[in-house]
């Protein structure tokens, strides 16, 4: 997905806890006849960021505009925003203003708007998408979350239970798939990678094949 308001800034620390959503949250409000419908979500990814947008977009194929705006750390980091026809700046910068001014990363929102028949004015229209955005996140709530990685382990069956200690040990969350060897996809909070990756070393006498 690309549009105004894309750009990469600098990265933030790799390792340090950030701030994003604690869950879904949603604020719905009227200014002058305009129907305004803020949604907001956490996610991983720039993927799952634009999944959400286009998630907010089918369920609301009638509304006049469906402006999106996220934040997601990836490499590099991304921000976006998209305007969705509005006037240029009235409507995703002030939604990526409100997520930039309270430090959220990985986080997407989406502010619905039916037209009521009044014109806003740009500043009606940044004010509007603007409140939008922060009811909606201040409905979801917010949490520290800590940064992770995915790693691949793959091992023959002989070490399969060892490294399947040390994988539920450390990891956050996996899945294990046993085929005609063992592979376990990992997420581990990036702070714990490079231990997590010489335990498995040192269990399986380097056996184990990281990705």
């Amino acid at each position: 997905m690309t549009g105004e308001g894309d750009s990469d800034p600098d990265p933030t620390s790799d390792t340090e806890p950030f701030l994003t959503l604690a869950g879904r949250g949603r604020a719905e409000f009227t200014v002058k006849g305009s129907e305004f419908v803020g949604h907001a979500a956490p996610v991983d990814s720039v993927e799952e960021a634009e999944a959400f947008v286009d998630e907010v977009g089918e369920s609301y194929p009638d509304a006049t505009h469906n402006v999106p705006a996220y934040r997601v750390r990836a490499d590099p980091f991304r921000e976006y925003a998209s305007d969705d026809g509005e006037p240029s700046g009235s409507a995703g910068k002030p939604i990526l203003n409100v997520l930039s001014g309270e430090a959220l990363e990985n986080v997407a929102v989406v502010v619905t708007r039916y037209y009521g028949g009044t014109n806003l004015g740009v500043g009606g229209l940044v004010r509007a998408y603007g409140r939008a955005a922060k009811e909606a996140i201040d409905d979801a709530g917010t949490r520290e979350a800590v940064p992770h990685e995915t790693v691949r382990v793959v091992v023959d069956y002989d070490d399969s239970g060892t490294v399947r200690g040390i994988v539920e040990s450390v990891a956050t969350d996996f899945e294990a798939a046993y085929e005609a060897r063992v592979t376990f996809e990992a997420r581990v909070p990036v702070a714990e990678v490079e231990a997590f990756r010489d335990r498995l070393r040192s269990a399986t006498s380097g056996r184990v094949e990281l990705g």
